[in-house]
């Protein structure tokens, strides 16, 4: 009779333990968000700040960062469920919301990239191009290039690609060549723009006074915080708690000038003038606002380049998902 009690006793205290286990371990997953991002880039700005600040610990979650060395390898990361959110291109979430994967999105950046000249170039406008050699970041389909040619298209009737020699390389490349001469001009992402500024660059014209020119009044994000419809519909208040830290550390770079001075190693700004730069340029893309217009503004681009691009950009259908923007958080 004894071992039978001692017996019962022991797969009690055992089963009490696995109960302890299993709720420890299903409350680590509930509160702990996993983000794939670059070994390089802006967002680990964000982060960095996030952490300093601990305002992901105010929110009660637990942040979990990984780290890839290609843009794909952040995809794939997302795809295969490794991390919940990495940044990306919205328009790239409503291609695969329209093969069935159901992606979304939300805003994590309006900061565009610029085409730059050399300033004793006499290049004034889009028209002394014509012939020249251009240097594109991103790719044959990358929104910023697209536009240029949309915006091109609709000030001269020209389609920009058929008058100059474009060459697409990696940002950092064209920075360089377009330093050494190799280039007339280079479009290239933003802050690599504003590092060209601060370098004695001249911006010809920004990818936001194109849009301006081209009647879209709101501001588009150019990046944006991607994941999964089913985790944002089962996890809410963990979306917005990590959104909610999100913006705290945009706050924070937008009203703090003595924040970017501790990021400074991150920003590999080698003078004060290039990190003054980069701080003007980064809060002037801060989206603090984002609602039916903006995305009545996104969807009017996103067919704009669609038929410029065709389905090597958005597949087989050139209207913007509905669901490609997560409405249910608001910026606080």
């Amino acid at each position: 009779m004894n071992n039978i009690f001692s017996s019962l006793k022991a797969i009690i205290q055992c089963s009490v333990w696995l109960f302890i286990l299993f709720s420890y371990s299903t409350h680590t997953l509930a509160t702990q968000v996993r983000v794939g991002i670059l070994q390089y880039g802006t967002v680990h700005w964000e982060l960095d700040v996030i952490k300093h600040h601990e305002l992901i610990k105010k929110e009660g979650i637990e942040l979990e960062v990984v780290q890839a060395a290609s843009s794909n390898a952040v995809n794939v990361m997302l795809q295969s469920g490794r991390v919940d959110l990495v940044v990306g291109d919205w328009i790239w979430v409503s291609r695969q919301r329209n093969e069935g994967r159901g992606f979304t999105s939300f805003p994590y950046s309006l900061a565009e990239g610029s085409l730059m000249v050399h300033p004793d170039s006499g290049i004034k406008s889009i028209d002394d191009l014509k012939g020249k050699k251009v240097g594109i970041a991103g790719g044959e389909v990358n929104k910023n290039w697209l536009i240029t040619r949309a915006y091109s298209l609709y000030k001269s009737g020209i389609d920009l690609q058929d008058i100059i020699k474009p060459a697409f390389a990696a940002p950092p490349l064209l920075n360089q060549l377009m330093l050494r001469g190799d280039f007339d001009a280079v479009l290239n992402f933003w802050h690599y723009s504003a590092k060209l500024e601060a370098m004695g660059m001249t911006p010809l014209i920004s990818v936001d006074e194109m849009l301006d020119e081209l009647s879209i009044s709101h501001s588009i994000p150019l990046l944006v915080w991607i994941f999964r419809q089913d985790w944002a519909d089962k996890n809410p208040e963990l979306l917005s708690g990590f959104l909610n830290a999100s913006f705290a550390a945009k706050r924070i770079l937008v009203e703090s000038d003595t924040e970017w001075e501790r990021i400074k190693p991150l920003t590999k700004a080698s003078d004060p003038r290039t990190l003054k730069v980069l701080r003007e340029t980064y809060r002037s893309g801060v989206p603090f606002e984002f609602g039916e217009q903006e995305i009545k503004a996104a969807t009017t681009i996103f067919s704009l380049l669609a038929k410029l691009a065709g389905n090597k950009l958005v597949g087989d259908n050139p209207v913007l998902n509905k669901g490609t923007f997560y409405t249910r958080y608001t910026i606080n």
